[in-house]
């Protein structure tokens, strides 16, 4: 009997029949939810306006935020800082721009009247292997099957024009967000970085005052994982785009800086995005020779071994220890759930969770050893 009631204690005792409860009203009022959901779309509407902004002005802060503790530290008042910063930044990417986007219009405009007879030509090298081949008979079936589900394309074309004034309007609405987005995020980050800190400790002190050490506890093991993850990932695929440009460069593969640029924004996304980086390289190469392929193979084996060996360690370090499984599977159910923003942001996402996760367990460990520690041991913790 002891035993038992020792057991319902470690459980939580009558506390976990209120817990119960509050779980089956929190199911009743999602379920409540569900029904009259249309009265909540305003509220929907609002927080889609304004998370686009927020989420780049976090990742701007956790950016910018150490180079203005530095200034700081240099007796240079925050504020004066942050417009330093900001001024600097914008001032760099304007020149950045202005010296680069002309070279940049004309790769992309050439690139993407190429592409689909870079494609072209490489279906036909594909189409004379196959044919000489024993995948041939293969191939003939391929051939009558999208023939013959290709055959109705015209009403089809038909069906998705009747839709074309939605899409439109999609469109604009995507861009009107873009603008929208782009306009607000600098004044969001401005207030970030001056009163950020202000900002958590009105926060924890709006939690009772028995859950405030768990909570600064919390949002400081989230800060540290989801800082030195967007910071390092930025640095690593920087690096990796100025590697290819002048591995590019250096073997004449054309649209250098085009390429490399979508290489570093890519490689934002781990394991999957060095794969997308180097498709449209690969087809590129193909086209041009096979001993361009070959110095293309030879590039990219050199930048993924200074990433994998001397760019990633020092950069990312220990912080983030993920196996890489793990990584790719949370990237698989982020997109499917979320689409290319949960491929993005998966990763911090599951950050976050972790270290919610991780610090539930301890207090589960201590209050383990609170009620079994002295007979059965102490659990282990840190």
């Amino acid at each position: 009997m002891k035993t038992e009631s020792r057991f319902m204690n470690f459980i939580g005792g009558r506390d976990l029949f209120f817990g119960l409860i509050l779980l089956i009203l929190i199911g009743i009022a999602v379920l409540i939810y569900t029904k009259v959901s249309f009265i909540f779309n305003p509220i929907l509407i609002v927080f889609s306006t304004v998370l686009p902004p927020v989420i780049l002005a976090f990742i701007a802060y956790y950016l910018l935020n150490p180079i203005v503790n530095i200034l700081q530290r240099l007796h240079i008042k925050r504020i004066w800082g942050i417009v330093i910063i900001i001024l600097g930044i914008s001032g760099l990417l304007t020149g950045v721009i202005l010296l680069t986007a002309p070279a940049i219009e004309a790769q992309v405009k050439d690139l993407a009247t190429n592409f689909p007879k870079y494609l072209q030509q490489m279906g036909e090298g594909i189409k004379l292997s196959i044919q000489n081949s024993f995948l041939a008979p293969y191939y003939d079936q391929g051939y009558n099957w999208l023939v013959s589900n290709l055959s109705n394309l015209t009403s089809r074309i038909g069906e998705y024009l009747g839709g074309a004034l939605e899409s439109v309007q999609n469109v604009a609405s995507t861009l009107t967000s873009v603008i929208v987005s782009i306009i607000t995020f600098p004044f969001i980050l401005f207030f970030l970085l001056k009163d950020g800190n202000r900002f958590k400790e009105f926060c924890i002190k709006l939690l009772p005052p028995r859950y405030r050490g768990d909570a600064n506890q919390i949002l400081k093991n989230m800060d540290v994982q989801v800082g030195s993850y967007i910071q390092g990932q930025i640095i690593v695929a920087s690096c990796i785009g100025i590697l290819l440009f002048i591995g590019y460069l250096i073997i004449g593969l054309d649209y250098a800086i085009t390429l490399a640029i979508i290489a570093a924004v890519t490689s934002v996304v781990p394991y999957l995005g060095p794969m997308i980086a180097i498709s449209p390289a690969i087809i590129i190469a193909l086209v041009a020779s096979p001993f361009m392929f070959l110095k293309l193979a030879i590039v990219w084996v050199a930048v993924q071994f200074l990433e994998g060996n001397f760019i990633s360690p020092n950069v990312m370090g220990k912080t983030m220890s993920v196996h890489p499984l793990t990584i790719i599977i949370v990237l698989l159910v982020a997109g499917n759930l979320f689409g290319i923003v949960g491929v993005i942001l998966g990763i911090p996402g599951y950050a976050i969770l972790k270290v919610m996760v991780q610090y539930s367990y301890t207090k589960f460990k201590q209050r383990y050893n609170r009620y079994y520690g002295e007979e059965y041991g102490a659990y282990e913790h840190e």
